[in-house]
């Protein structure tokens, strides 16, 4: 029970990898908030934890809007006392729409960007002085190896993940709070069948395991970086891709 008396505020978890995370902290004794857009499968989430004996809140969150991550911070102090670890998953990825860099529609790549790298500033700034209040905490932003890869504005909007968790690692050191990344490979999940369909079995031939990987082989590694057995990580981005990138 690492996390027991702990409070997690984990964004887009009402599915996928940011799903099995909030799953994971509850089960080691956290205080899961549930942050997400969609209202249904956000609060499916939750009871679904709290089910199983944990403690669970959905919050409708959009992390695009400052006044949206105020308001769920303020809406999670008020009623789990405070907030100790966060993990910014949030991303338009299901439903992203493929074109190039220098054609993609200009309101939608700024909406794409305010959501896939500002949301998780904002997060930040919205819980990093709670979570100094209690002494420290930890952070864990979802990048991608699409990072290292030629991957379009997703691509760009993972090396500004990257870049912000070595930033943001830097400027909130000092308060006890740690940044990390975890850079997931080709993951076997409703958005990414969505994505890339078939394709994905052309992913799994550039691996070094030839499998898919599924989000349950990427709460080990986001566990252990909020935890303090990672008390003196931070500013790291930890890809967990099956060997599909070499840096």
């Amino acid at each position: 029970m690492r996390f027991q008396d702990k409070v997690a505020v984990v964004t887009g978890a009402a599915q996928g990898i940011g799903e099995a995370y909030a799953h994971a902290l509850a089960a080691e004794g956290a205080a899961v908030v549930v942050a997400d857009i969609d209202v249904a499968a956000g609060e499916r989430v939750a009871a679904a934890i709290e089910a199983a004996g944990g403690r669970a809140l959905f919050v409708e969150t959009d992390v695009s809007s400052p006044e949206s991550t105020l308001a769920l911070a303020a809406r999670t102090v008020e009623e789990l006392g405070g907030i100790d670890l966060l993990v910014n998953n949030a991303a338009i990825y299901g439903a992203m729409e493929f074109d190039l860099l220098v054609s993609v529609d200009w309101d939608y790549y700024r909406r794409f960007m305010a959501v896939n790298m500002d949301g998780a500033l904002l997060m930040t700034r919205a819980c990093y002085p709670h979570m100094q209040a209690r002494g420290g905490g930890a952070i864990v932003n979802q990048s991608s190896t699409a990072a290292w890869l030629y991957s379009g504005f997703y691509g760009l909007a993972k090396v500004g993940m990257n870049g912000l968790t070595q930033q943001l690692a830097h400027e909130l050191g000092g308060m006890r709070i740690r940044v990390n990344a975890v850079a997931p490979g080709p993951t076997d999940t409703e958005a990414t069948r969505v994505q890339a369909g078939d394709a994905a079995r052309d992913l799994v031939k550039g691996l070094a395991i030839k499998r898919m990987g599924q989000p349950q082989d990427l709460v080990g590694a986001c566990l252990f970086l909020l935890s303090d057995e990672a008390a003196w990580v931070t500013g790291q981005v930890l890809a967990v891709d099956g060997g599909q990138v070499f840096r």
